[in-house]
């Protein structure tokens, strides 16, 4: 199958061949044509499986189709970066087309509000937005006409269901006062996601595609290790990865505050990215990584979702994700484009447990590498033997010979 077996219009196919795109992947083969007859959708495919794609392309070229045109689509996604790697796929999607899009989220400076509202008021085919911003801008100006809103896209429904964006979403829905097309886009399937389904879709047609599985081409490790031995070991690993690309992820933005400082005082050249950075500074980070001009990154989830960037060879878990969807989503980061990568996570005693559940989704058992004797004794895996601790040592304390 090619892409011109949907029959897409011939300016949208020379787009897709302008950006290299000759085949479509399982998901974008199994929704585009449910999409493109109107049906409500329920999708179950994790990050890198070409979604986007998925729901950008059939729409684009409904959107071409109309004699007159007003605000069609309403994308909601639950981060800025999100929100902006879609707003940028739709531009490459739609350079032969006569389609505008506009991004909508928080975390900019007064003027950014104010420009937001007046594209908005102005008009454009496509929204993409955050679920936050966009139902303030729907209270506050009461100007948007959502009366020809045709398609209502939920991409990462799950993240944002997690982030607390419920109520919001069945806010924004109440705004539109025509039955849309209503799209949903889910990494898993919690009961919640199908609670809300139930409220919002009709008849949804249900597509899973690589429901909670890393790619292949995942070099999956892990490491048993006290919390005092981690920092020193990391740094033991990244001698390998010095001309390569990393991506960190700790449990919380105050320890990645603090691993950030200690790994620069170590010579790394790593930024640390999490929701307390102003929006242009964490633009500015990502650009950076994106050129390599700085190798590494360290950050919470919010780095494990809607971050499309090739080339990283490593992802390191400092911290155990909390659920085993997490675990898949940042791992995911490497191995992209059909190149491989490595995941290594650190497994501390008191975080056994959670990570047992992770070899028992994928139905796996990961390699535990042995720790160097030079960093000590380390703990052994036993997921079912109660916590044992070490006494706390700092960042500088010296490995034992």
């Amino acid at each position: 199958m090619n892409f011109e077996n949907f029959q897409f219009d011939q300016r949208l196919l020379d787009g897709l061949d302008s950006m290299g795109f000759t085949k479509p992947t399982p998901i974008q083969s199994q929704t585009i044509p449910l999409i493109l007859a109107d049906k409500d959708l329920i999708a179950c495919a994790q990050t890198g499986t070409g979604k986007t794609a998925a729901f950008v392309l059939p729409i684009l070229n409904k959107i071409i189709k109309d004699d007159i045109r007003h605000l069609n689509t309403i994308i909601i996604a639950p981060t800025r970066e999100l929100a902006q790697q879609i707003d940028q796929q739709i531009e490459g999607f739609s350079y032969f087309l006569d389609v505008s899009s506009i991004p909508v989220y928080g975390g900019g400076d007064g003027h950014a509000w104010e420009q937001q509202k007046k594209a908005l008021n102005e008009g454009a085919d496509m929204i993409i937005a955050t679920p936050g911003r966009l139902l303030s801008m729907l209270s506050m100006t009461g100007k948007l006409n959502l009366s020809h809103v045709k398609h209502i896209v939920l991409d990462e429904a799950d993240r944002m269901l997690d982030m607390g964006f419920y109520d919001d979403i069945m806010k924004i829905i109440q705004f539109i006062p025509n039955k849309p097309q209503i799209i949903l886009f889910s990494a898993t399937m919690p009961p919640k996601i199908r609670t809300m389904a139930e409220k919002i879709l009709i008849d949804p047609v249900q597509v899973n595609i690589d429901l909670a599985k890393p790619k292949e081409n995942i070099n999956q490790q892990a490491y048993m290790v006290y919390d005092h031995q981690k920092n020193a070991l990391l740094l033991d690993i990244l001698k390998d990865y010095k001309s390569e690309t990393v991506i960190i992820f700790a449990s919380t933005k105050d320890k990645v505050k603090l691993l950030n400082k200690d790994f620069q005082k170590a010579g790394l050249s790593i930024k640390a990215f999490h929701s307390d950075l102003e929006q242009l500074e964490r633009e500015h980070i990502m650009r950076l990584f994106k050129s390599k001009e700085i190798k590494m990154l360290i950050g919470t989830d919010i780095l494990s979702r809607g971050i499309d960037v090739d080339g990283i060879s490593l992802v390191v878990n400092y911290d155990v994700p909390p659920d085993p969807e997490d675990y898949v989503h940042r791992i995911g980061r490497t191995a992209r484009a059909d190149k491989s990568g490595t995941a290594i996570t650190f497994i501390t005693p008191k975080d056994q447990s959670k990570f047992l559940p992770i070899e028992q989704l994928l139905n796996i058992t990961i390699p535990k590498n042995p720790v160097p004797e030079k960093f000590g004794e380390a703990p052994v895996y036993d997921p079912s033997a109660k916590p044992s601790f070490k006494r706390k040592g700092s960042f500088k304390r010296k490995p034992s010979n």
